[in-house]
């Protein structure tokens, strides 16, 4: 039968002046008891801790500590001239009116005013007069 104990520890920490990353940590475990730490540099230049314990009573239970200063950066904004718009004048169109469409003239009643278009010859077939 095999039974093993849990129980650990670790650390480590970056510290990056190339990037600006801060952060470390550290947790041990003794059984069923875990407790740890880690912290970082937020975007803000502030430092946020947080250690937390962890066990079957109480379950797990973070405090979070802020520390140092908040630090915005001035925004820097680029300002651009745009070009001058010249605007040409606009000419109004000159007034115009629609005719309205005239269908009559063609049709003469019943077939027989076809024949002016067709050379006279349509009024007559089929026996339609």
């Amino acid at each position: 039968m095999h039974s093993s104990y849990p129980r650990y520890h670790f650390d480590y920490g970056v510290n990056d002046p190339h990037t600006g990353d801060r952060k470390s940590q550290w947790e041990s475990r003794d059984g069923d008891v875990v407790k740890g730490q880690y912290s970082l540099v937020e975007p803000d230049g502030t430092v946020r801790t947080v250690d937390y314990t962890a066990d079957p009573h109480n379950g797990f239970n973070a405090v979070v500590h802020k520390s140092g200063q908040a630090v915005h950066p001035p925004t820097l904004v680029k300002a651009y001239a745009a070009p001058v718009a010249i605007a040409k004048p606009v000419i109004a169109a000159a007034p115009f009116a629609l005719a309205k469409p005239s269908y009559g003239g063609l049709y003469g009643g019943r077939y027989g005013g076809y024949g002016g278009l067709y050379g006279g010859r349509y009024g007559g077939y089929y026996g339609h007069h």
